[in-house]
Order: structure tokens, then sequence, then C-alpha cells
């Protein structure tokens, strides 16, 4: 399989993104309470808080409605994210890690989304005195696969600089 669609080789991230997310969110459960913060840096606690909504807990207050929504919105991502890297060339890398990330974020809420009906964040950071919304491995593995597939996007190719500088003129 992965030598017709060579990209496919990168799910292996996805699947660590997923194993982390939910090995850490069931930590976060058993040992903290829930909307009680455990300071461990300046600017950084430990957070334990259910989002029913999604980014920013948005429509979180909907009624119930918004998980199924969410589920069908992260399951459509899914499906449009491994279809792409079906297709991507051997040579965008980049391209292909940032959808890893951002797959293995996207399943990571959805099997809370699905099994418990709300996403369990438990990492709060503080912008000088403002805390950041509370969010999870998954959400931060979303965050860095959006900000790398737009890096790659910059670079015309979304082949890593290595790949890039070993072809031919």
């Amino acid at each position: 399989m992965t030598s017709t669609h060579p990209q496919l080789k990168w799910l292996w991230i996805s699947l660590l993104v997923v194993a982390l997310d939910q090995a850490t969110k069931q930590i976060a459960e058993s040992q903290l309470t829930p909307h009680q913060a455990v300071n461990l840096l300046p600017y950084f606690d430990w957070y334990l808080t259910y989002n029913t909504g999604a980014a920013f807990s948005f429509l979180a207050n909907a009624g119930g409605w918004q998980r199924w929504l969410f589920t069908v919105i992260a399951v459509v991502i899914s499906l449009i994210i491994v279809q792409w890297m079906r297709k991507l060339p051997p040579e965008e890398t980049l391209t292909a890690v940032s959808l890893s990330l951002i797959l293995g974020g996207a399943i990571g809420n959805l099997i809370d989304r699905v099994y418990l009906g709300h996403v369990i964040d438990y990492i709060q950071i503080w912008l000088g005195s403002y805390p950041w919304p509370a969010f999870n491995i998954a959400d931060a593995a979303i965050f860095v696969g959006a900000v790398m597939l737009i890096l790659s996007s910059f670079s015309g190719t979304g082949k890593t600089p290595t790949e890039e500088s070993h072809e031919p003129d």
C-alpha cells in the first residue's frame, strides 16, 4: 500500500499522537481535580476541564447537538486528509508530516467526543495575567501541523529543505 501511496508511511505519526493524547488524558483525569489549577511553572498549569464545544469552547453551550456536528466534521476532515496524503508525491514530506499531525489530533479529540460527549483538556498556559483556553496533546498536534502546513505552502512544494537541495537543476 505504501509503495503506491508513499506518503501514507507517515501515518505512524498520527498513531503516535493518538496514543500520547489518549494516555495523557487518562493520566490527567486520574491525577487532577476538575477546575483546580496545579501550577508547574510560571505561566503554565495543569488544569483539567471538559469541552463540549470546538476550539475555544465554540458552541460549548449549544445543548448537545454540537457533539454530533463536530463528530461528523472530524470524520469528514480525517477522510479528506487520508485521501490528500494518498495523492501526495513522494517529495512532499513536510506536507505529509503536517497532515499526519493534524489527522492524529483530529482522531484523538474525536475519540473523546464519541465516547465521552466532550473533549478532555488539561494544559493551560497564561499570557501575562490572561489564561489561554485549556488544551491537550491533540490540540497541540493540530496547531503544530497547521503551522507546518502553512509553512510548506510557502516553500511551494511541501518538500523538506534536504529534499530540495538534492534535486538536479
